[in-house]
């Protein structure tokens, strides 16, 4: 635990949270600035500043936790989608995002709009040349991992 850390003290129970869903490894809670009604969060207990630290377990039981969620989202607001994505923009404590879609913009990137709010624009492609290069790059940092 990092007592600086927000999510490590709600976590630990010192500040107050909207939970929906704990256990030995994750909390589910509402997020207090939402996208849409029902945005929740999904936090490992342990400090893990990055969703590319968590331990497999952890990963797949937040995984697990965000379908729940997502299935209980759906009933309730009766939407198509429930958005699951990670962000560590705020708070260096690996979270994950779950949002009931009410519109299918609710969690673009303003790089889409830029058409406007009704439109969606694909940034440009760079190419299959840049492409293969990029996925070349990557390849070799993930063979380095072996």
């Amino acid at each position: 635990m990092d007592d600086k850390c927000i999510f490590c003290r709600i976590a630990d129970a010192k500040l107050p949270a909207h939970k929906l869903i704990e256990d030995d490894l994750v909390l589910a809670f509402l997020d207090l600035h939402p996208i849409r009604e029902g945005h929740a969060l999904i936090i490992p207990k342990q400090h893990y500043p990055w969703f590319e630290d968590l331990p497999d377990l952890t990963a797949a039981r937040m995984m697990a936790v965000g379908q729940q969620l997502a299935r209980a989202m759906k009933r309730e607001w009766g939407v198509e989608r429930v958005s699951f994505f990670y962000t560590g923009i705020h708070v260096p404590h690996t979270h994950a995002h779950v949002v009931p879609m009410s519109h299918r913009h609710d969690v673009t990137s303003a790089r889409y709009l830029e058409d406007g709010f009704e439109e969606f624009s694909l940034p440009p492609s760079p190419g299959g040349a840049a492409l293969t290069h990029t996925a070349g790059r990557i390849r070799a940092r993930l063979a380095e991992a072996c």
